[in-house]
């Protein structure tokens, strides 16, 4: 059975859509008032446009690497243990600037994990933490002094060590969060 056509033939023509297609609603044409995208809004030139203030330029021309679980963990390994006898040379086994040092390393080893290893940065910072404390702990001449020296140090530097895993988990939640939302952005069906 023949259908008979209700609307005029330049109907789709004027509105931009094929025969046999709906017209789209007025949001996803642009042409809703007070919409802040409108298609037939003049864009304004790319001169006239404001320079990020520069914070923000200075952050974009830093370097942004990717690192894997492993690359991650050797990495912060090895900055905090390189720290630890800086701060054991020039400040004199000072515990304070040790764990404030460790602050930024978290910051980064959070930023620099790649996305598949996120959860490697939260249990790598402490790991590296301890053992970056081995040049910088208290100890005599034995073996014994030694882990003494350092349990002490772990045990009165514990908020420096909690702080930064603290400061590492947030960093890391904060890009799962960004990264599902994106997934599901993607993933959703156009409307």
């Amino acid at each position: 059975m023949e259908q008979h056509r209700t609307r005029p033939a330049q109907y789709g023509q004027q509105h931009g859509t094929r025969r046999g297609t709906p017209p789209l609603p007025p949001q996803a044409r642009g042409s809703a008032p007070g919409s802040p995208a409108r298609a037939d809004a003049p864009r304004r030139p790319a001169a006239a446009r404001r320079p990020p203030p520069p914070w923000v330029q200075a952050v974009r021309r830093m370097p942004n690497p990717r690192l894997t679980g492993l690359g991650v963990g050797l990495f912060c390994t090895a900055l905090m243990l390189t720290l630890g006898g800086l701060v054991a040379l020039l400040f004199g086994s000072s515990l304070t600037v040790y764990g404030v040092l460790f602050l930024p390393v978290c910051v980064l080893t959070a930023a620099w994990v790649r996305r598949a290893d996120l959860v490697t940065a939260v249990i790598v910072v402490p790991i590296a933490f301890a053992l970056g404390l081995v040049p910088v702990a208290d100890g005599g001449d034995g073996t014994g002094d030694r882990l003494m020296g350092l349990f002490t140090a772990l045990a009165t530097q514990a908020g420096w060590l909690y702080g930064g895993t603290l400061v590492t988990g947030v960093i890391v939640t904060v890009r799962k969060v960004r990264q599902m939302r994106h997934r599901v952005a993607r993933n959703r069906p156009p409307v």
